[in-house]
């Protein structure tokens, strides 16, 4: 008896069928229950009370409600991609050296997926052609430094607020314009790139906003993490200038408030101070009030009281587990991890399936996304620098609710305070801000 062969209609049902499993097996490579994120911050030293371990709390917080799909919307899908993540919280204290060992031992021994972290513009600017060398996503979450990405192009590497610049252009809006008897200004900064940098731009951008203001050529550059500055505050005292600017972080800041506030200081001038936010939840009913404060962007007591969903459940859930508001850092730590999973989903979606990491780089690239406190841009670094609104207040205790609070908040808009794309900082202060959008 002869085999009957098998029909036409059988044949394309068996390669359909065929093709059909290796493409299930195709996709289960690649699909993923977990993903290794590491999450750098001070976590020892004079910078880990106020910026470090803030940082890392707000990250976990962040972390452990993607993980448990429990984000506002619409941000409550579970996980990165549908993957919850092990997270691994690690010192960036000990210099730029360390840092560059330690992240190679993270992607290359560890296996780190994500690397989302970073305060200090110094481990950025070291790690930067590390990060490239070895491929690997890394979303830098506060350093300030424009150099990361005005340098050179980046592949792997993202920044998810403003860079220094939008500090030190608001500061300068922030005061001309709410302070026009401002004829005279000086500053303190700290004596290395992050001072040096951040005294030039809001010193070209007063000059740009009002050019009969004029700066002191006595200016105060101490050494980092000097701690004493009783002849610096002589200094500033006996100067002219009624206003005072200050980049200080950190223990300094703190320092620096509290021994000037004991020589009078704070009575004498108006100081303005761009990292200040950090404090103002520590120092309490120490604080002086008039400061004019930042906080590195929208974030902290500047948006304490903004009224989204997003931002209730941030602080709220930031202050029932660690017993205080979240200051500035823990914005920024948290905006950057919920960038990343914002990130992974879109890439997702597009790929139908777990994603790559190329194509996770290619959704971050350009992205627009609300946050807990604003809007952000990935609008400069060819899609990899962000862009966001900036503000400052001025200081005021309110003894009604018993603590902390500020007055006369004003925000400027991200297009007013940052550079447009492909034109580096200095250029475009030193060019009268052209473009700019306020």
């Amino acid at each position: 008896m002869r085999k009957r062969k098998p029909s036409s209609r059988l044949g394309v049902a068996l390669v359909a069928a065929t093709l059909s499993a290796m493409a299930f097996s195709a996709s289960s490579v690649h699909a993923k229950d977990n993903i290794k994120i590491a999450v750098p911050a001070f976590l020892s030293g004079g910078a880990a009370g106020p910026f470090g371990v803030p940082a890392r709390n707000g990250a976990e917080i962040v972390i452990d409600a993607i993980n448990t799909g429990k984000l506002p919307a619409p941000y409550n899908s579970k996980g990165f991609a549908g993957a919850t993540a092990s997270v691994d919280f690690v010192d960036e204290s000990g210099g730029s050296t360390k840092q560059v060992a330690e992240y190679r031992n993270l992607v290359q021994k560890r296996g780190m997926d994500v690397v989302i972290g970073y305060i200090s513009s110094g481990s950025c600017v070291a790690l930067a052609p590390v990060i490239e060398e070895l491929k690997t996503l890394t979303v830098l979450a506060t350093c300030g430094t424009p150099r990361v990405f005005e340098e050179k192009s980046r592949k792997y590497i993202f920044r998810t607020m403003a860079h220094a610049t939008a500090d030190n252009v608001a500061a300068a809006h922030y005061v001309t314009s709410l302070m026009p008897s401002v004829d005279s200004y000086t500053g303190i900064n700290q004596n290395y790139a992050w001072g040096q940098d951040s005294w030039r731009d809001f010193d070209l951008s007063v000059q740009h906003l009002k050019s009969s203001a004029k700066a002191s050529k006595k200016l105060q550059f101490p050494k980092i993490f000097a701690g004493q500055y009783g002849t610096e505050i002589s200094a500033l005292s006996l100067d002219k200038s009624k206003l005072i600017h200050s980049s200080f972080w950190g223990g300094d800041l703190e320092a620096f408030i509290f021994q000037g506030a004991a020589r009078g200081l704070f009575k004498k001038k108006k100081v303005v101070f761009t990292v200040g936010g950090t404090a103002a939840y520590r120092l309490g009913k120490k604080m002086p009030n008039g400061l004019v404060l930042g906080a590195r962007g929208p974030y902290g007591i500047l948006v304490r009281d903004r009224k989204t969903a997003l931002n209730e459940w941030f602080v709220n859930t930031y202050k029932n587990r660690y017993g205080t508001y979240p200051p500035g850092p823990s914005y920024q730590y948290g905006q950057a991890v919920l960038a990343t999973k914002i990130a992974y989903d879109k890439a997702a979606k597009a790929a139908g399936g777990f994603p790559t990491q190329e194509q996770v780089i290619k959704a971050f690239t350009g992205m627009e996304f609300e946050s807990f406190s604003t809007t952000v841009k990935m609008a400069l670094g060819d899609g990899h620098q962000a862009i966001t609104e900036n503000g400052y207040g001025i200081t005021k205790y309110d003894n009604e609710n018993g603590e902390p609070g500020i007055t006369d908040v004003k925000f400027f808009p991200a297009e007013c305070v940052m550079p447009p794309q492909g034109v580096t900082s200095v250029d475009w202060i030193k060019g009268g801000m052209k473009g700019a959008k306020c």
